[in-house]
């Protein structure tokens, strides 16, 4: 400060000989000296300026080497391969906090979600201690310089595919304070495994986890959930899901190490939550249409028991249509061995349309029986004599003689049985569609089941 104060001093003593030199020129009438004077005040008042701030950029730069002596120094023979506490005779604890961004991308074919979120820990490392600086809380580490300082080897033990978001730099940061606290985040996309259980699909619920453990006994590492151990954003949505409640868990694991036998315990923290299916789209996309394919071929009921093509046609096509739409609401689904909500109901909308063409079946037979016996009973040169009469579609044969009259009787009830058939089938189809409905939606609303019995 004192060499400062000498330049200070130097420049003002110039500054006063320019001045007094140009007043000498005023009053001998030297007018050229004066012009010439000029460029030099304003030299020496740029000179003065160029000083102040020099000494400002000096008096940073002096400020932003505390800051660089003090990572320097905490460093200066830090080893990262060694846990802290790790000669001394208790564990380190680690206070672990998630922050889920989102969570998509569920499949119930692989039995995997996908969830984007950030993995905050904090735990206390005494060889980071340092003397505070003013005006800093912490110091805010480059990711390059996060490489050399030690952090605790988590893992998920429920993950199939995972990556750090490395755009424009990688995703994570650090902060030290004085006393030695380390908060560490870093941001993860990861697919995870969930064991799902389909019975009531899609009248479903389902419970994932996000399991995380490590490589260090608890003799050494124990990890814990943060005060506040998990929070979403409030934009968290999924279209095919709801999310229900979220619990944190312990699941400490023992493991069998050494050739005596003896077990190792190690740390296991567990995010556990539900998420509710939205049925909507099944309800619109498979219940509502498969309905109307039962109900469409109920019109056979309706039509003449003559009309072969147009009955077998419609049975034909709610039954192929039926089957098509049976196979693409389970395409998405995993070849489970037991049954689901939507195997029950598509096998009974099958068996309801299959049964209308099978009475279709037994009408037209029972009506060609009649006709083949009549033309049997009746020879082909027309020598009957007897009257014709047709009254709605019925053949009344008046016969007087006694042999005709009595075949007339085997025949007339096979085509009366058609039309019964038909007129009971109209009644006895919906009223059963109706209880089938009543006990499937009751039965897969209320059920629970127990996930101990999938096998």
């Amino acid at each position: 400060m004192i060499h400062l104060s000498a330049k200070t001093l130097s420049t003002k003593w110039l500054h006063l000989f320019c001045i007094t030199t140009s007043l000498l020129c005023q009053v001998t009438g030297f007018k050229n000296m004066s012009t010439s004077s000029t460029p030099s005040i304003q030299f020496f008042t740029s000179l003065e300026k160029e000083n102040g701030a020099r000494s400002q950029l000096q008096s940073a730069s002096i400020h932003k080497s505390q800051r660089q002596k003090t990572l320097d120094q905490l460093l200066q023979g830090y080893d990262p391969r060694i846990p802290p506490n790790y000669e001394e005779d208790f564990p380190v604890k680690v206070l672990v906090q998630l922050h889920i961004t989102n969570i998509d991308s569920i499949s119930e074919s692989n039995m995997d979600f996908s969830i984007g979120m950030f993995l905050r820990q904090k735990w206390n490392d005494t060889r980071l201690k340092y003397t505070a600086l003013p005006r800093l809380k912490a110091l805010e580490l480059d990711s390059r310089m996060m490489d050399k300082v030690w952090v605790p080897d988590l893992f998920i033990a429920n993950e199939k595919q995972a990556h750090f978001h490395v755009v424009t730099v990688p995703n994570k940061l650090m902060h030290i304070y004085p006393e030695g606290s380390v908060h560490y985040s870093v941001r993860i996309t990861a697919t995870l495994k969930c064991s799902m259980d389909l019975r009531k699909y899609p009248l479903d619920n389902q419970t994932c986890n996000v399991i995380m453990e490590n490589g260090y006994s608890t003799d050494n590492l124990v990890f814990g959930w943060n005060p506040l151990p998990v929070t979403h954003d409030n934009r968290l949505v999924q279209s095919q899901f709801q999310f229900g409640a979220m619990e944190t868990l312990r699941c400490d694991k023992a493991y069998v190490g050494g050739m005596d036998g003896r077990t190792v315990n190690y740390t296991c923290i567990m995010l556990q939550f539900e998420m509710v299916r939205s049925f909507g789209y099944y309800i619109i996309q498979v219940y509502i249409p498969s309905i109307l394919i039962v109900i469409l071929s109920w019109v056979s009921f309706w039509l003449d028991i003559d009309a072969v093509p147009a009955r077998i046609s419609l049975g034909l096509l709610t039954v192929l249509t039926m089957t098509t739409q049976s196979a693409g609401a389970r395409s998405a689904l995993p070849r489970v061995s037991y049954v689901k909500g939507i195997d029950v109901w598509m096998a009974a909308c099958l068996i309801f349309v299959f049964s209308a063409l099978i009475e279709f079946a037994y009408v037209n037979v029972n009506s060609r029986v009649e006709r083949r016996r009549r033309a049997s009973s009746h020879p082909a040169s027309g020598s009957m004599s007897s009257d014709m009469l047709s009254k709605n579609g019925r053949e009344i044969i008046i016969e007087k003689k006694g042999p005709p009259l009595r075949r007339l009787s085997m025949f007339t009830p096979s085509r009366e049985k058609a039309r019964t058939t038909d007129r009971f089938s109209r009644f006895a189809f919906p009223t059963s569609f109706i209880v089938f409905n009543t006990a499937y939606w009751s039965v897969y609303t209320f059920w629970t089941p127990d996930p101990s019995d999938v096998q």
